[in-house]
């Protein structure tokens, strides 16, 4: 990062996954400061539960918080339900672009994310969506690859008492979780 201004704007997914950013950032000299927009989690307890983890954790550490209050179930359902297979993409590039809208709206020089972390996503394509809205904005993306922390971060999230999701986010990455488990009553109801 070649600013004056060491913060980056962070869009965080969730608490546990921040704790594989945060330290490396702040080894530069980086500071992040947390954003927090996930119209894309649900249902809506899920959404709360890790809103209110970032919440509670952020202070503990020092580090700033911007919670930018969007539970969008209906737009996120409008927006994917004609390709379910493909939402993925949609859910980065809205959440990248409104982290890159707000960073260049207020006066970040670069942003980041913690979707960096994941050894679950698609990094190559959350790094060009970032990429492609830091041009249209203006900022930086501040690109790091994150993955390497991903196992330690989340140790340290169980150590800490974090709560730990089970699934990325949205209601039908809920429902990937369980096939298995449809598909075996299917068989045992006969349906």
């Amino acid at each position: 990062m070649q600013t004056q201004d060491r913060t980056v704007l962070m869009h965080t997914c969730c608490a546990p996954c921040s704790l594989s950013c945060i330290d490396p950032l702040r080894q530069e000299g980086i500071e992040p400061v947390a954003f927090w927009y996930n119209p894309n989690i649900h249902p809506w307890k899920e959404y709360e539960a890790r809103r209110d983890c970032l919440v509670q954790y952020a202070p503990t550490i020092g580090m700033q918080l911007i919670v930018s209050e969007h539970y969008g179930l209906r737009p996120f359902v409008r927006a994917v339900a004609d390709d379910i297979d493909h939402r993925c993409r949609y859910c980065y590039e809205h959440r990248l672009e409104m982290t890159a809208k707000y960073a260049a709206e207020h006066d970040f020089k670069a942003f980041t994310t913690t979707l960096l972390c994941s050894l679950y996503q698609d990094h190559d394509g959350i790094a060009a969506a970032a990429e492609r809205y830091a041009a249209q904005y203006g900022v930086q993306f501040l690109y790091r690859d994150f993955r390497p922390n991903f196992r330690a971060g989340n140790a340290r999230a169980k150590e800490l008492g974090f709560y730990m999701q089970k699934y990325c986010g949205c209601v039908f990455s809920e429902e990937d979780r369980y096939q298995k488990q449809i598909a075996r009553a299917k068989e045992q109801w006969g349906c």
